[in-house]
């Protein structure tokens, strides 16, 4: 099958489309035919070789772990079903015609929407609930801001924010405020704003990374912080710290949803309450080309692989 692969760690470049074996299906997991697949940065560091220890030396790698198809067969779903879901932590290879899965990482994808723009939400998605469902249990009133509203996750968590009957406060680049508004933001700001001069907020969500102290220091009493990205090895060590000691610690946590987490998803997605944003469609010949926008930067949502449909 054809499958989205790398020889050697390094730049965008390494990546391309090549040809594997079809998975085998285990009893009880399902078959699926991917229709689409997106780009998530944490795969950026690991195909450049910067967390080479965590994947091995063993080549060739696949790439992608959220995705969205139709069922070709296994238990739970009639064939032809359209479903979205992701592969289990640590592992990979969404970005190719075929996926193998047990049932508790999948769940029937929205009504109406097409399988391809689906894939942009998955793994985004499902980050975004977690975060400010079930990490900082935001409550409606209460203040949100959201650093990287621009991004795939942020752009969720801004949707979501609202949905929950938060006050949104975003934080994204120039170019892309415009859009982050019309996402409901109730006030955007150039992220390059002094974090100091933001006000207080009853919860924070960085996707961005960098400056934790900063970004905490906005906490009202009581408030919540829920950081999903990290720019360096301190800013992690004053995460991890400050969940034990101190007050308004902030959370993090290790995203591996099951069926349940993908069916609110899909829930939310058909009351209107949550929409894919998408940045670019790539076909599955270009993954360079996805990886190398995706580091570049700048841009409003998730990039995503046409694999087929």
């Amino acid at each position: 099958m054809r499958a989205a692969l790398y020889d050697r760690f390094g730049p965008p470049e390494v990546l391309h489309e090549g040809t594997v074996p079809e998975p085998a299906v285990p009893p009880g997991h399902v078959l699926v035919r991917v229709h689409g697949a997106s780009v998530n940065g944490g795969e950026l560091l690991l195909r450049s070789g910067r967390l080479g220890p965590l994947l091995g030396r063993r080549f060739p790698k696949l790439v992608g772990v959220d995705f969205a198809g139709e069922v070709v067969r296994g238990p739970g779903y009639e064939p032809g079903a359209l479903v979205w879901g992701g592969l289990p932590r640590g592992r990979f290879g969404a970005a190719a015609e075929y996926v193998a899965v047990h049932p508790r990482q999948l769940a029937l994808a929205p009504t109406g929407l097409d399988p391809v723009r689906a894939a942009a939400l998955p793994a985004v998605g499902t980050t975004a609930i977690t975060a400010l469902r079930d990490q900082a249990r935001l409550r409606a009133g209460e203040r949100l801001l959201v650093r990287g509203a621009s991004g795939g996750v942020g752009s969720v968590a801004v949707q979501l924010g609202k949905a929950h009957g938060a006050h949104v406060t975003a934080l994204a680049s120039a170019r892309n405020l415009d859009a982050v508004r019309e996402l409901g933001a109730d006030e955007v700001v150039d992220y390059a704003a002094d974090p100091a001069g933001l006000g207080r907020f009853d919860v924070v969500l960085d996707t961005y990374g960098g400056s934790p102290r900063a970004y905490r220091r906005l906490l009202a009493p009581g408030g919540r912080m829920v950081g999903i990205a990290f720019r360096s090895a301190g800013d992690l060590a004053y995460v991890l710290a400050s969940a034990v000691f101190g007050s308004r610690r902030v959370r993090f946590f290790s995203g591996n949803p099951r069926h349940e987490l993908f069916a609110d998803l899909t829930a939310l997605v058909e009351r209107g309450a949550v929409r894919p944003v998408i940045e670019a469609v790539h076909p599955l010949s270009r993954i360079a080309d996805a990886h190398r926008a995706l580091e570049a930067g700048g841009g409003h949502g998730k990039h995503v692989i046409r694999v087929s449909g």
